[in-house]
């Protein structure tokens, strides 16, 4: 099994920024089958969405919303990925989820980022 643990959510004014970060655990073949890692978001009331991913290939796909103000990137080593996020607006409020999918899908237990003056 992997876990994934996540940090760095909180408070932020608008147009302001915050990082993520969100490291995978667990058995190395379960590390090195990753295929994808990311972070998706929810708001009250809403659906989980897509905010970025990042493959094993390095390949990234980001949410329309984010697009231009949020960047995915990753450690070297392929077991941490980052979230930074610029500009930030009130409708980014959401409690944000690192995923990972290898065999199956993995989630983290949701970090907190509220926008708001």
């Amino acid at each position: 099994q992997l876990q994934l643990v996540e940090s760095g959510g909180g408070l932020v004014q608008p147009g302001g920024s915050l990082r993520l970060s969100c490291a995978a655990s667990g058995p190395f073949s379960r590390i090195i089958g990753i295929n994808t890692m990311g972070w998706y978001r929810q708001a009250p009331g809403k659906e989980r969405e897509l905010v970025a991913v990042i493959s094993r290939l390095g390949t990234t796909t980001y949410g329309d919303s984010v697009k231009g103000r949020f960047t995915i990137s990753r450690d070297s080593a392929k077991t941490t990925v980052y979230l930074q996020m610029n500009s930030l607006k009130p409708e980014d409020t959401a409690v944000y989820y690192c995923n990972a999918e290898e065999n199956r899908q993995y989630w983290g237990q949701g970090t907190q980022v509220t926008v708001s003056s």
